[in-house]
């Protein structure tokens, strides 16, 4: 009977290593597919030979990337609003999450508060009211336009609140004893304890402004206020060769357009990349306890 569970148990081990393994790969796939393209030669993805290595090794593409301003001006677009995003995220997530973390006796409308909030992540206004409304406030074209609407993330409020609830409240009951207000209970005994959940909300609000390309293609008219996303959405879909040199017009020639937009993919990559091995251990940590309340 043991040796019947035993065998059982490792037959499961390994069809959940197998499931993992290809779910890696079919993750894992799209990106090396994508390097690769980016440092082949035009004929060899045109002709499709390009699968897991590149063919006829070039970084031409990566160097026409260089020279192209467009590219670099939505690159700045998309730090300054990850670093705006990001420092409104926290700072409203914080000031949020603490009042709704304490009990109804010391917060009368906590709940009130919180299905407010929760009924704006189940139901939107629509596509046209949140347009209109970005408009009258004269915000089209500006990088407040990207930050502003998504300053308040209701999913990482709630994670929050729930990792503070989670706090003993022998730190509440000391802190009142040796007269510490709420503010300097938010800021020296609450926030310095949740480094791991902080930083979780945090590399989600990062990936989150990063990633987002649909509100730049809404609000935003001139291309030179484009997010990198928004701005490689366009390349993608449309090729603009109205204002390029003869020179240009040349050198775009020699290069594929495959290769040209998968080298700017994996460069608009890179950050994220470089930024998430940091952050993992702080992500893990924080989702395992911001998900467990008392």
């Amino acid at each position: 009977m043991v040796r019947n569970i035993t065998l059982l148990s490792r037959t499961a081990d390994v069809v959940i290593v197998a499931i993992l393994i290809i779910s890696s790969l079919l993750c894992i796939f799209p990106i090396w597919y994508t390097v690769a393209v980016s440092l082949s030669d035009k004929s060899a993805v045109a002709g499709g030979m390009v699968s897991w290595l590149p063919v006829d090794f070039t970084l031409s593409s990566y160097k026409k990337i260089l020279q192209e301003r467009a590219f670099f001006t939505a690159f700045g677009v998309s730090l300054e609003r990850v670093f705006l995003g990001g420092i409104i995220n926290f700072i409203v997530c914080a000031l949020m999450a603490y009042p709704l973390s304490r009990s109804p006796q010391q917060f009368r409308f906590r709940n009130v508060y919180m299905w407010f909030i929760v009924f704006t992540m189940l139901f939107g206004g629509g596509l046209i009211p949140w347009f209109v409304t970005i408009k009258s406030y004269g915000l089209l074209d500006t990088i407040w336009a990207l930050v502003l609407p998504t300053a308040v993330p209701v999913f990482n409020v709630i994670l929050l609140v729930n990792f503070f609830r989670s706090i003993p409240k022998d730190m509440d009951e000391a802190g009142m004893m040796d007269g510490a207000g709420p503010w300097y209970m938010l800021l020296k005994v609450y926030l310095p304890l949740s480094v791991p959940v902080l930083a979780t909300i945090t590399l989600f609000s990062i990936v989150g402004h990063w990633n987002s390309f649909f509100d730049g293609l809404i609000l935003m008219n001139k291309q030179e206020h484009y997010p990198l996303q928004t701005y490689i959405q366009q390349l993608v879909v449309q090729i603009n060769t109205d204002n390029m040199t003869t020179e240009e017009l040349r050198q775009a020639a020699q290069l594929s357009n495959k290769t040209l937009n998968a080298a700017k993919i994996v460069i608009s990559m890179l950050p994220i990349l470089i930024v998430y091995p940091f952050l993992q251990r702080f992500f893990i940590h924080g989702i395992m306890l911001g998900s467990v309340k008392e």
